[in-house]
């Protein structure tokens, strides 16, 4: 069954791959300064099974001049309002980095009985590590680097400015987060990392089992801190598993010639419609609509091709 052509619902939410069935629906959250492009290959893998709806976060790409919620008990507050309408089937939530500290407080905020069936934590420490919100205290340069992404706007300094603006957006609010005791949530809960990630290791993850009074599981994963990306899938195998609740194969060796690019195993994907989407930044400027953006071309460059 073919996915259907992108669409976003809403300001914040961006459904890749939609399918013509109502399968189970995996609510993605972006890392520190990514957006909800880096799921489109995981929306491919995952179809017909699933239908991945990612967060669309403020102040990047096609919401560009959205503000950001000031403090992250704002921004969970926000983002469990637009998801509220969407939760009528089975779901689960999938969040990365701060990704998965924002997936963890937004399924703890929603109210016993409609929280995700399914909670899968990638590259993230528990939310008790996070002290007084920064983790390691790591900036938005170095952010930049060990997600691998430094040398590739190295040589723009246009497309770094963006890169970091849209980091340190993130971080801005990730430090005003305060971890909260609370009883566990019933949600089944999964943490996985990449078994290369330079910024933790799977022993800093068995903290997670207290937070549900599910089932708890650990998967460590081919890949880096960022395990999906608009050039890789992310762990699709392990997320299957999850969703049907079957064993996962055991994971297939690193390709030599590198990660694969979403046109190789799911067919071309229409980012010029992806893009005529998103701009709903821009409706109330139609001013503007025909006229070059060069600071919006390198948004898209930005947050399309390799956001991280």
């Amino acid at each position: 069954m073919t996915p259907g052509r992108p669409r976003v619902e809403g300001d914040w939410l961006l459904v890749p791959a939609p399918q013509q069935h109502r399968p189970f629906r995996l609510f993605c959250f972006p890392h520190a300064g990514g957006d909800a492009t880096a799921y489109i290959p995981l929306a491919h893998a995952l179809a017909p099974l699933a239908e991945v709806w990612a967060l669309r976060m403020p102040a990047r790409g096609g919401r560009g001049r959205h503000p950001m919620p000031a403090t992250f008990d704002q921004l969970v507050r926000t983002v469990v309002a637009e998801l509220g309408p969407h939760l009528d089937g089975p779901f689960g939530f999938y969040g990365q980095s701060l990704g998965a500290l924002l997936a963890f407080e937004t399924a703890r905020a929603l109210p016993p009985g409609r929280r995700p069936r399914l909670l899968v934590t990638a590259s993230a420490q528990p939310p008790g590590a996070w002290i007084g919100g920064r983790p390691q205290h790591r900036d938005a340069e170095e952010l930049l680097r060990l997600a691998g992404m430094g040398e590739l706007v190295s040589s723009d300094p246009e497309l770094r400015e963006i890169a970091l603006h849209a980091i340190q957006t993130d971080l801005d609010v990730r430090h005003t987060y305060r971890y909260r005791p609370a009883p566990p949530i019933e949600s089944d809960l999964h943490a996985v990392v990449g078994d290369a990630d330079p910024m933790l290791g799977a022993g800093l993850l068995d903290d997670w089992a207290r937070h549900t009074s599910g089932t708890f599981g650990l998967t460590v994963v081919p890949g880096g801190h960022l395990l999906a990306t608009v050039e890789q899938r992310g762990p699709a195998e392990l997320l299957t598993s999850l969703i049907t609740r079957r064993p996962a194969r055991p994971p297939e060796p690193m390709d030599p010639r590198g990660p694969a690019r979403p046109g190789d195993s799911t067919g071309p994907i229409d980012l010029d419609h992806l893009y005529a989407l998103d701009r709903t930044d821009r409706l109330d400027r139609p001013d503007r609509l025909d006229q070059p953006d060069l600071r919006r071309q390198k948004e898209q460059q930005w947050s399309a091709p390799r956001s991280i």
